[in-house]
Parts: structure tokens; C-alpha cells; sequence
């Protein structure tokens, strides 16, 4: 069985190595290069008007859209922008870790989201060194952030740039190139991957190209595909793979068959696979670390060449848990806009569709959550609540059961529910702090917002990012 004192030496052992690799930066003089570089990237997370604004409260020189967008792009102009001035913008970037630059292992994080996975992994001495994230919104709070060195970390959004999965023509053995070329060598790959069906328009264009049947032949099409790529041409010692629960059950479980046997043909051991069976996976609740319900299926899998997965199981996952978690009440902010109200029309709608399901003996409608409750848990946020806020709507006074009282009431509309803030979205999903994330109410209520796109869609296992870096650690790490 892996030790605490095992885990602590290998933690050690690797931290010292990598700190010779990695020595701390010398302290430099600011050049325009350095200005340009940096407005770039402050560039890629905010908008010009608001680095317009931080320019001018420094107080220094008058500040445009215009002429911001000249310094940024033309070389002779760069010095204008003085060292004060981006002393201060500097501020506005992500600080590195406490454990900065020593750090105990380096990890890939695909479709990463804004990083809720990210969250656990850098918290117990991990580097990430590759991220991959499609969504703009996502990437822009991802880089507000987290620190991303430009000299130790890579960025990408679309992962079929890397792997290549879109241009059939090229060879398997020309994508592992590029994709060695483009992702650093890493000990722990992490992948939220979405969900698709395996079908079999694949094969045929496998079989087209006259090329062997196998796992990649049934993968093919699929962002799985994608994963299965890198980890057969970088085969990092070790994997964690998220998914939503119905993962288990998907295509009458054909889905989730394929793939732990793709897993084991690329010569992985998934934890706990012998013991609880390939069909049964283990799943973890987000309730056991925050007031929502949120199951979603993990893989941790081992190389099993280097013999690490010997003693690590997910079994014991509940020792994990933390003895007290917050409240729902506690993650509300205390004073909230009166926009994020329902609406009369949109509560009535809400209203008589539960009202019709009632009656037919289901339970869909809304979910209505009582803040007072200390045992109060939300339904999943999902990324679809930028619509109507359906699945968690916050009491705030009205919980009387369904025909109770005419919809008309006066006291009902004055009790109408609220929808959650974009700050509260972050705090549900696991993000203690949500100072560095660039929303605007002003844009909640607009189509596919940034607010609900980066909360409801692959923040992270709610909670459990910090489970999942607890059961790295627990494994003993790299030998």
C-alpha cells in the first residue's frame, strides 16, 4: 500500500528535480517587446475599453481604443506605454502558485472549461503545461485565471489542431509527431471529454483509407478519438478522465465499453476496473463537497508498465470528503439586483408547466431551492441556464405546494424567485474566489452569455476537482 511518507518523498524528489529545470526568472528591463507581449495577453482576457480605463487611473498620459491598439501592434510605437503603467496592468494577470516555480509534477488539461479540474491538481504542487479549450468565453476566464507562463505553457483550442483528427489524410505516425511536437511531456493527463456516440461512419472512412481495424477504427469521429490520440503518442504514466454519469449507460453501454477496452489496448490499468468489473465505474457526487447534485464518472488510469496503479483505489473516495461543507444560503451574495428576478411572464410560464406535469405525476418543472436549508442542494447547473434559470431557482418566500394559491396572488408576485448571479454560478461550482473572472450582468441576460457558458458547461467536477487531485496525490504520484 502507498504511504503518506511515500507520497511525501516522491512529492520531494520531483519538486527538486524540476526546480533545477526550471530556475527562478531573473528580473529584466522592461523593453517594448516586453509591452507588446504584455498587452497581448491582457488582451486575450479583457476588452480594450476596460484596459483603456486601468491606463488612464494610473494617471500618467491620455489613453485611446486607438492608440492602445497602436502600442499593441506596431513596434515603434510600443515605447510609449511607460514601466508604471505596465507595472500596474500587470496586476491585472493571475499570479503563480505559492509553490511556484517548484513543482512536484507537470499536467495537460484538455477541454479544460475555466479549469475547475485545473483547481485541484495545481493545489497539491502540480504545473500545468498544455491547456486545450475551445469555447472564447471559457478561455477568457481560464486566462484571468490561472497562470500561464508564455515559456512553460502552451495554449490551444481546438484539440483537432493537435491531433490532426480532421485532416484524414494524414498518417497515424505523422500525428503522433505533431503531436509530440505540441505537447510537452507531462506526468498526468486530465480530460473532461464531451459525450458522443461511437457510429460507424468511422470505419468506413477507416476502411477507405485501407487502414487496420482496432480501436481507433470505432473511436474515429469522436473528441474520445482525440484523447485516444494523445495519450498513445505521449503515454503519460498517468490519466484522470471525467464524464457525465450517463456515460455508463450511453448507447445501451457500448459507448463506455469501447472505451475502457481502447484504455487497456493503449496499455492502461483503470482503478478499480478488476474489482468492481469494466462496466461499472466509479461515480462521484459534487454534493459531498458542495450544495449542488452533481454525478459525473471518473477514470483514473495508470500505465501499466511502470506498476503505479498498485494499492490506489476510488473505493474509499468518502474519506475524502470534508467533514463540513457550505451551505447553498452561504454561497449567495447578500444584496442582488432586482434583474435577476423572474419575470412575471417567464414565472408564469414556469409556473404552469410544472403545474402540468403535477397533474400528469412526474416531477419536471423547476427546482426551487430554499436558501434558509442548510441541507438545501441544487439540482446540476447546467449550460443551458442562461435560458430560463429553471433547474435552480432561489425561494424567497414562495414555497407553498403547486395550486396552493392562484398564480394572480399579490403575495405570489411579490415572492417570485431569482435566478442565480454569474458570481453565485461560480461559487456553486467549486470557485472560492470569483474576483478574476471578467462577467458583466450587464451581458447576463444576453443569448449564450459568458456567465452560464463558463459556469454550466465543463467547469469542472463541482467540488471534486480537489478529490481528484487528493487521489493523485493518494496514489503515490510518479516512482
Amino acid at each position: 500500500m502507498v504511504t503518506s511518507a511515500k507520497i511525501v518523498g516522491l512529492v520531494e524528489v520531483m519538486a527538486q528535480n524540476l526546480s533545477k529545470e526550471n530556475p527562478p526568472s531573473l528580473k529584466v528591463e522592461h523593453t517594448g517587446e516586453d509591452a507588446q507581449a504584455l498587452l497581448r495577453q491582457l488582451m486575450a482576457i479583457y476588452d480594450v475599453k476596460t484596459l483603456v480605463a486601468q491606463l488612464v487611473a494610473v494617471g500618467e498620459q491620455h489613453w485611446s481604443p486607438a492608440i492602445l491598439k497602436r502600442v499593441a501592434t506596431v513596434t515603434r510605437a510600443a515605447g510609449r506605454i511607460t514601466a508604471q503603467e505596465q507595472a500596474h496592468l500587470r496586476t491585472l494577470l493571475p499570479q503563480p502558485p505559492a509553490h511556484h516555480p517548484h513543482y512536484g509534477f507537470r499536467f495537460v488539461d484538455l477541454f479544460a472549461g475555466i479549469g475547475g479540474i485545473r483547481h485541484g491538481f495545481e493545489a497539491i504542487g502540480g504545473q500545468c503545461v498544455f491547456t486545450s479549450e475551445w469555447n472564447k468565453h471559457a478561455v477568457r476566464t481560464y486566462k484571468a485565471n490561472w497562470y500561464c507562463d508564455p515559456k512553460q505553457h502552451c495554449f490551444n483550442e481546438d484539440i483537432r489542431d493537435v491531433t490532426l483528427s480532421h485532416l484524414p489524410e494524414v498518417s497515424d505516425e505523422d500525428a503522433a509527431q505533431h503531436i509530440r511536437q505540441t505537447i510537452p511531456q507531462h506526468d498526468v493527463l486530465l480530460a473532461g471529454f464531451p459525450c458522443q456516440p461511437f457510429s460507424l461512419a468511422g470505419v468506413s472512412k477507416k476502411n477507405a483509407l485501407g487502414r487496420a481495424h482496432g480501436f481507433a477504427c470505432e473511436t474515429q469521429g469522436t473528441l474520445f478519438f482525440d484523447v485516444v490520440r494523445i495519450i498513445a503518442a505521449r503515454q503519460p504514466p498517468i490519466f484522470v478522465l471525467e464524464n457525465v454519469k450517463n456515460l455508463k449507460s450511453h448507447d445501451k453501454g457500448r459507448t463506455f465499453r469501447i472505451i475502457m477496452q481502447t484504455l487497456d489496448e493503449l496499455g492502461y490499468e483503470v482503478a478499480d476496473a478488476a474489482h468492481t468489473g469494466a462496466d461499472d465505474p466509479k461515480v462521484i457526487d459534487g454534493r459531498h463537497f458542495l450544495p449542488q447534485h452533481r454525478e459525473r464518472i471518473v477514470l483514473v488510469g495508470f500505465r501499466r508498465d511502470l506498476k503505479l496503479h498498485e494499492g490506489f483505489t476510488l473505493r474509499d473516495i468518502a474519506t475524502l470528503y470534508p467533514s463540513v461543507r457550505p451551505t447553498f444560503g452561504e454561497l449567495l451574495e447578500p444584496v442582488v439586483d432586482d434583474k435577476f428576478i423572474l419575470t412575471r411572464v417567464l414565472w408564469k410560464y414556469l409556473y404552469r408547466y410544472a403545474r402540468k406535469h403535477q397533474e400528469r405525476g412526474n416531477g419536471f418543472g423547476y427546482g426551487l431551492v430554499d436558501p434558509k436549508n442548510p441541507r438545501s442542494v441544487a439540482r446540476t447547473l447546467s449550460a443551458r441556464y442562461y435560458k430560463d434559470g429553471a433547474e435552480i431557482l432561489i425561494d424567497r418566500g414562495w414555497d407553498r405546494p403547486l395550486g396552493e394559491k392562484s398564480f394572480d396572488d399579490a403575495e405570489n408576485q411579490l415572492r417570485r424567485p431569482r435566478r442565480l448571479t454569474p458570481r453565485e454560478c461560480a461559487r456553486l461550482m467549486g470557485f472560492e474566489s470569483a474576483a478574476g473572472i471578467p462577467f458583466s450582468h450587464s451581458r447576463y441576460r444576453i443569448p449564450r452569455p459568458i456567465a452560464s457558458l463558463q459556469f454550466g458547461c465543463r467547469a469542472g467536477l463541482c467540488g471534486g476537482s480537489e478529490a481528484a487531485g487528493a487521489a493523485y496525490s493518494k496514489s503515490g504520484g510518479l516512482p
